[in-house]
């Protein structure tokens, strides 16, 4: 329309801002100290369990806002609560540093959407990292609800916070008192309490600190959270049907060649393949996977882009757009079985690690992103696809981590070795280098080896849990029976002049 205004750049974003936000109350004030005071208690020695009661404690908080503000728990937050606590478990069941970072990173993620509450595709994937920038923010809005607060309640505050001051200080006295009267009692408070020294006071000031602001931010989403839902993304320029349609045409037909011959290399002709190239068909198989993840990913970007740019003006159109996407969707999926074949294969041939695992469970995701997407293009109404789609990528998140990586790494290995013995003693062999780098999840899988694989391959294990175990807020079940096992059976040094047993029995290793 001549003369009207032109909007400036970035109103999309202001469009998302929130229409109110409840000011901080001091019962949110005092749930980020507390829960300050838990971090720094409990984070200290490790994690396990004392994630899932930080977890409770900031939930607690992010809903004292949430009420102040007057909003009620709906179906879908409900969910990615749940499936975010589902998360939090994982350091509390298995040992392994790379699930467990994962599933807190998740379940981060997973908090912050089910305080936005979106639908559509920015309203679901834009919340994800929205803890990082809420820290600041929510410092701000916590101190200027304070300035502007006339604290009526000041009488009920204050005497909370010198009873709690002189509970610590009584605990404290009276808990070294009974500590240096019974041995017992000192075990028992020696377990409850942490180990503190001046040493301490910098990492448990910092715990302090991510604790309360991570309470704090979520509280400041909670009473009031960006409408990304609202977020304005403008159809693509519509391509004419011959400029759109001829490159996707093209991209089918590669597809479905790729698709001819691994059939037929399926039903019985692979042995050819691998003579034309000269290959062996481990080889064979570990060098496709990479690309064959590659293209996955990339058809991925191309029905994105594809869908935006589709032309849409007649149902001819809209019918032509909609055939030529499925098709490649259906066969991106003989790409991912491919892929997943290949990797299958490898794993077969050369025992399973930490990173073959990892892209076999990315894969199977990619998969069934596919099939959602040929789900929702037959379907009339599409507005599940974005939370689907991010329920099951936290879900294969959630299953990944609770179903312990390097346990499972471990125990293929193993039954691989056992069942080698078992057919051909000689050819018998485990790649140590691989098993001896996992984690304590692994231990009662390795215990089943014959010596002196046995020991090898639980020398670096022991030395990692060598020493007492933490306390039960920091212990997690696979590292005590982990030391449960190595105390019963502990490792052989096997040390010995020149080279070490472990030298003798180790294998070629493949780095991934």
């Amino acid at each position: 329309m001549p003369g009207a205004p032109v909007p400036p750049v970035g109103t999309w974003l202001r469009r998302s801002d929130p229409e109110r936000r409840a000011a901080a109350t001091p019962r949110v004030l005092l749930a980020a100290l507390l829960t300050g005071l838990l971090a720094a208690w409990l984070l200290y020695d490790g994690l396990g369990p004392n994630l899932l009661l930080l977890g409770a404690a900031t939930a607690v908080g992010a809903g004292i806002a949430a009420r102040a503000a007057g909003r009620r728990i709906r179906p879908w937050a409900a969910v990615w609560s749940l499936l975010a606590l589902a998360l939090l478990a994982v350091p509390a069941w298995w040992d392994a540093d790379w699930p467990a970072a994962l599933a807190v990173v998740g379940a981060l993620a997973l908090a912050s959407l089910a305080l936005h509450g979106g639908r559509r595709w920015p309203g679901v994937l834009f919340p994800l990292p929205g803890i990082l920038w809420q820290l600041v923010p929510s410092a701000v809005w916590v101190w200027e609800s304070m300035d502007r607060r006339p604290m009526p309640g000041r009488g009920r505050i204050v005497p909370v916070l010198k009873a709690l001051a002189v509970a610590a200080v009584l605990l404290t006295v009276f808990g070294l008192l009974f500590a240096g009267a019974d041995a017992a009692m000192a075990d028992l408070l020696g377990n409850l309490s942490p180990d503190l020294g001046l040493d301490q006071l910098p990492g448990r000031g910092a715990l302090f600190v991510l604790g309360a602001v991570t309470v704090l931010g979520f509280a400041h989403m909670a009473a009031g959270p960006r409408r990304w839902d609202r977020t304005e993304i403008r159809p693509g320029r519509e391509r004419r049907r011959l400029e759109w349609a001829l490159p996707l045409v093209a991209l089918n037909l590669m597809f479905g060649a790729f698709t001819v011959i691994q059939a037929v290399v399926v039903l019985g002709g692979a042995d050819a393949v691998l003579s034309n190239t000269g290959m062996s068909r481990s080889e064979y198989a570990r060098q496709g996977f990479w690309q064959l993840s590659v293209i996955t990913v990339l058809t991925l970007v191309v029905v994105t882009f594809a869908k935006r740019w589709a032309p849409r003006t007649t149902p001819a159109d809209r019918r032509v757009a909609r055939v030529l996407l499925g098709l490649l969707c259906v066969l991106a999926l003989a790409v991912v079985a491919s892929a997943l074949g290949r990797m299958w294969f490898y794993v077969d041939a050369s025992g399973l690690t930490r990173l073959r695992l990892w892209v076999l469970v990315v894969e199977i995701w990619l998969g069934a992103v596919f099939l959602l997407l040929i789900a929702a293009g037959l379907a009339r109404r599409t507005g599940w696809l974005p939370r689907v789609v991010v329920l099951g990528g936290m879900l294969a998140v959630a299953v990944y981590g609770l179903m312990g990586p390097d346990a499972i790494v471990a125990e293929q290995n193993v039954t691989r070795y056992e069942r080698a013995l078992r057919t051909d003693p000689l050819t018998a062999v485990i790649d140590l280098r691989n098993v001896r780098r996992l984690s304590a999840d692994a231990v009662p899988a390795l215990d089943r080896l014959p010596e002196p694989q046995r020991s090898c391959a639980l020398q670096l294990i022991g030395q990692d849990l060598d020493g007492e175990s933490g306390p039960w807020y920091a212990t997690n079940l696979a590292a005590a029976r982990a030391r449960e096992i190595l105390a019963e059976r502990p490792p052989v040094d096997s040390t010995a002049p020149g080279r070490t047993a472990c030298d003798r029995a180790g294998l070629a290793y493949d780095a991934w």
